[in-house]
């Protein structure tokens, strides 16, 4: 979870986190084939643009280029960063199923580390963080944007986690980003049942903070949350985050291995395979 040597002393736990005291390195148009980074020079806020197209379904390769890009803005000491899809009506997918269905045990390993690296990279940044949602966001996608700090999302899409629905089962980190948004009764209903909200309903229980009328307007609306900062001290800001999500982060952690080779199990039960290799050529045919 803690990625520098400062050591600060907050409610009596060390926490290494960076201290935000120096100017912006410009990383204006930094593109990646898989995630495009633009950075204004005169906010310092980061536009970071998944773009694995159609659908950006989360491989292990789209999750290393996260990784990469989160670290890379850690380092630049970013003011504050955005994120968003280039592809038109979807923010992601989710997992890519093709890395669940009769997986391969090495590449299944990375894929699961680089997958709980990223949630701890964004869940746990120390800059704030804001989701201009620009389409669908079911399992996978809806993590994303609820790992951040603020999110808007463009009217007639869906978001929610419905792996219960596919027989896949909820891993820890996942259900640390849902209780840090809604309530524990709404966590549950929504995990348990495996909900996809349209945009009102997400707005209505939570899920989401303001409803944008196409991408533009979301990140501008992101924009203006993320510039609420800028006279808040850096410092303070992200000791009180990490402060505030410290339980989370911790929990996975210290219990990386052990939600690894749960989901493991419970991803290779011969029954969940047939119903992953069902629902993958339900996808083809549509």
């Amino acid at each position: 979870m803690i990625r520098n040597s400062t050591k600060i002393i907050c409610n009596s736990v060390t926490i290494s986190k960076w201290i935000p005291k120096l100017p912006v390195r410009s990383l204006s148009a930094v593109t990646n084939p898989l995630v495009k980074v633009e950075v204004n020079d005169k906010t310092g806020i980061a536009l970071v643009s998944m773009n694995r197209k159609p659908v950006n379904g989360l491989s292990l390769e789209l999750f290393e280029a996260l990784s990469t890009t989160f670290d890379d803005l850690e380092n630049n000491k970013s003011r504050g960063a955005i994120l968003t899809s280039e592809c038109a009506t979807v923010f992601s997918a989710g997992l890519d199923l093709n890395e669940l269905y009769k997986p391969d045990v090495e590449r299944f390993k990375k894929f699961w580390t680089t997958f709980q690296d990223v949630w701890l990279k964004l869940y746990g940044s120390t800059f704030p963080t804001a989701a201009a949602i620009n389409g669908h966001a079911p399992a996978g996608g809806c993590l994303l944007a609820v790992s951040c700090e603020y999110r808007v999302m463009c009217s007639n899409y869906k978001i929610g986690l419905n792996e219960t629905r596919i027989g896949i089962i909820i891993p820890i980190f996942l259900c640390s980003s849902l209780r840090n948004t809604l309530s524990q009764r709404e966590t549950e209903k929504a995990l348990t049942l495996g909900t996809l909200y349209n945009t009102d309903e997400a707005l209505k229980i939570g899920l989401v903070d303001e409803i944008a009328t196409d991408k533009t307007d979301a990140i501008q609306k992101c924009e203006y949350f993320l510039l609420q900062y800028k006279n808040v001290s850096p410092m303070a800001r992200s000791l009180t985050k990490i402060s505030l999500r410290k339980q989370g982060l911790e929990e996975l952690e210290n219990s990386r291995e052990a939600d690894m080779q749960s989901f493991w199990s419970n991803l290779t039960e011969p029954v969940n395979q047939k119903r992953l290799g069902e629902y993958l050529q339900s996808l083809k045919k549509k």
